[in-house]
């Protein structure tokens, strides 16, 4: 274990600076919010119901998968399994900073994963990387992220029922163009071409011949698999 590893601690000063640098970032998720505020009234959720679903589950892709099993009958072990399928990406941003927080205080250490997403991870990994050894950057970017996701929810469901199309003003395509903004801006070479392919040909295909929903599953997996299979990296290749 690295001594600067040893020497991860947590504190308000840290908290504090973390929520600055995230701030503008976070700016833009409220926009994602207010997409999620008006679609979860479009399917039926109560204005209430929409901010406890923000506030407690905190997973914008999750939740927009959630509302498209939403229903008078809702079919919980798809659902269990979608909302897996997408986050199940976590399972390896919590292993790759663990041994960062491996020595702070159980509730430190574990309060701190339930605030981590993409962009507050990614930032404090970069931190880890670069020597620092105060983890406010994941829990304060964190909270920047939260406050601003509720914000952005609670303006999608005040404003919601007075939008009656949110197609008119591209609030159905926002998800899709923040998915398609993930992939352009990742790695750039052709062996990402295999993996990326072979989700989506899968993805369609499980929507033209197997049950509704199940594409976000079976693109994952194809997905991953394809990765798999690529051959390893030369050492030093772009």
């Amino acid at each position: 274990m690295t001594s600067r590893s040893q020497g991860a601690q947590l504190d308000l000063a840290g908290t504090l600076v973390g929520i600055r640098r995230m701030a503008p970032l976070s700016l833009f998720v409220v926009v994602f919010g207010l997409a999620f505020g008006v679609a979860a009234l479009s399917r039926g959720l109560s204005g209430l119901e929409a901010m406890l679903m923000s506030a407690l589950v905190f997973a914008g892709a999750s939740q927009f998968a959630a509302l498209e099993l939403w229903g008078p009958e809702i079919p919980l072990l798809p659902l269990i399994a979608t909302t897996f399928a997408i986050n199940a990406r976590h399972l390896l941003m919590g292993a790759a900073i663990q041994p960062w927080l491996a020595h702070l205080p159980p509730g430190q250490r574990y309060g701190s994963v339930m605030l981590m997403s993409d962009s507050n991870w990614a930032m404090a990994a970069a931190d880890h990387q670069k020597g620092e050894t105060n983890i406010g950057m994941l829990v304060g970017g964190g909270i920047a992220l939260w406050v601003t996701w509720l914000f952005g929810t609670l303006l999608g469901v005040v404003f919601g029922s007075g939008i009656q199309q949110p197609e008119r003003f591209g609030l159905d395509v926002i998800m899709g163009c923040f998915l398609l903004s993930m992939l352009v801006g990742g790695r750039r070479d052709l062996s990402m071409l295999l993996p990326w392919g072979a989700a989506a040909l899968a993805a369609l295909a499980a929507m033209a011949w197997l049950p509704t929903h199940s594409h976000v599953i079976v693109g994952a997996l194809a997905g991953g698999l394809a990765g798999m299979l690529l051959p390893p990296r030369k050492e030093g290749s772009p």
